[in-house]
């Protein structure tokens, strides 16, 4: 596939620097190590590498044009345009060079603090069931109904987001629903795309440090622009910050969801559903669509999460047998994810991996009546260390017990990121200790678990690697969880 460079950059402004914009430009790259002849490399600047630098090295490979934001050194041969955006740049030359798939599919945006993972699978079982045939950018995974792709950030770079949703249209899927960071709308990750449906889960103190948001300011104008490149806007009304974040908002319609009297689509009559290995709710749905509701995850975030889900899928005509069937189906890798390990005790493995989440997930958990609440966690390295303080003084407070642990340290010492927890949990009067290694905390939260029990380890969720300094090392907290057992039952054996 081969496009005229000229039509590549419709709809950017720009400025020729040197040669000429009628050329036929034959792969868009953003990565030097791709670069090949007749290729047009867009020169991105990053927190730690600036693709400027590399221009020499792709002109010397054949490449036909270079965007850039700044002036650089390469032979006349080469075609060199100046934007004064090359991320957004990149965002729309993908969405041409790709035919703007996503104009071929009715696309939902999700965006919000917590929530996105959940809801997203929710609405695409639901859809699916429905007859549709509805692909996912998440978190996990992207699924383009031509292959599965385990997913390093929530939101790829623009490039990716096109070039999946235009396998998604050659598979013959009709929609997708993706997760959409506060990172993506910040850095034009999903600029050029109109979002049919634009929901906003709710909005919370995260992502805030170096290398991410610089303030709450920025991180809830960077939520916001979603709901200025979507056509109808889903919100959670009952949201502590819900007129801030509506305000401004410049999509065609806005609809709401919660408990509250004044939402479009409402939820009564919740109700806490719990057998031996089973945490569940049930409620009623009223306004928009009104139908009974019985979700296999537990949590008063769960009706939320699922309000959201009916609502935009209530705009695909689904039926409501068909969202009630759909529903209690929806299952999602590392989100309130039951592990059966023990007929006395529940044991759950959960992705929240701040203080928001986490108080989120072990309050509602509360509401089930454990006779003890147990919660494992630890927190990154090279992250926000208020993170630490917070997440500790949040499971010393709820929690009845706390296990504290290693998640992925990177460059940091582990016991220096626990520590900081420990600041935070000594705040409050809960008790806890501290095991360095994650599988033998596990194995300790297993061996020490009482009736009645729910035990959490929080923070790793769907993710099935650690990282140390800069390498992932393969951990699943299954896999840890089936070799304890195993362990165990070959203890078991041999004292027999």
């Amino acid at each position: 596939m081969a496009k005229n460079l000229k039509t590549l950059l419709q709809g950017l402004e720009y400025e020729i620097l040197q040669g000429d914009e009628n050329r036929e430009i034959e792969s868009v790259i953003y990565d030097s190590r791709k670069a090949a002849e007749g290729c047009l490399f867009v020169c991105i600047p990053g927190a730690v590498v600036d693709g400027h630098s590399f221009a020499p090295e792709v002109a010397s490979k054949g490449a036909a044009a270079l965007i850039v934001e700044t002036a650089v050194d390469v032979p006349a041969g080469v075609t060199v345009v100046k934007v004064e955006n090359s991320r957004r740049a990149l965002a729309l030359i993908s969405a041409e060079w790709f035919d703007h798939p996503a104009k071929k599919l009715k696309t939902i945006g999700i965006t919000g603090t917590k929530g996105k993972t959940t809801t997203s699978y929710m609405v695409q079982s639901i859809l699916n069931a429905a007859g549709h045939k509805c692909g996912l950018i998440g978190t996990i995974e992207t699924i383009t109904g031509k292959r599965v792709i385990p997913s390093p950030n929530t939101t790829p770079i623009s490039y990716l987001v096109n070039e999946y949703f235009a396998e998604m249209v050659e598979a013959g899927l009709d929609s997708v629903v993706m997760e959409v960071s506060s990172q993506a709308l910040k850095y034009d990750r999903v600029t050029g795309i109109h979002f049919d449906f634009g929901i906003f889960t709710n909005l919370g103190q995260d992502h805030i440090g170096p290398n991410e948001h610089e303030d709450f300011e920025d991180y809830l104008a960077s939520k916001k622009k979603l709901f200025d490149q979507c056509t109808i806007g889903i919100v959670n009304r009952d949201d502590k910050l819900f007129d801030r974040i509506v305000e401004g908002a410049a999509c065609s319609k806005l609809e709401t969801y919660g408990f509250a009297e004044e939402a479009s689509l409402r939820a009564t009559d919740a109700m806490m559903l719990c057998k031996p290995g089973y945490l569940g709710i049930r409620y009623q749905t009223e306004g928009l669509v009104n139908i009974p509701v019985e979700v296999d995850i537990p949590g008063k975030f769960t009706v939320y999460n699922s309000l959201a889900a009916i609502a935009v899928c209530h705009h695909f005509g689904v039926t409501e047998e068909e969202i009630m069937k759909a529903l209690p189906q929806a299952r999602v890798k590392g989100r309130v994810e039951m592990v059966k390990v023990s007929d006395k005790f529940t044991l759950m493995i959960d992705y929240a991996h701040n203080a928001m989440a986490l108080e989120s997930l072990l309050s509602t958990l509360r509401e089930y009546h454990p006779a003890r609440l147990v919660c494992l966690f630890g927190c990154g390295g090279n992250r926000d260390r208020e993170r630490r303080f917070s997440m500790g003084e949040v499971s010393g407070k709820m929690a009845d017990f706390t296990i504290i642990t290693s998640d992925n340290p990177r460059f940091e010492e582990p016991q220096a990121i626990i520590d900081d927890i420990v600041t935070g949990i000594k705040k409050t009067d809960g008790h806890y200790t501290t095991i360095v290694d994650r599988k033998e905390a596990i194995a300790w939260a297993i061996h020490n678990g009482e009736p009645g029990d729910i035990i959490v380890l929080a923070g790793k969720g769907h993710e099935d690697y650690q990282i140390i300094k800069d390498k992932k090392y393969p951990m699943d907290e299954r896999v840890l969880i089936a070799e304890i057992l195993e362990e165990d039952r070959k203890k078991a054996a041999l004292n027999a």
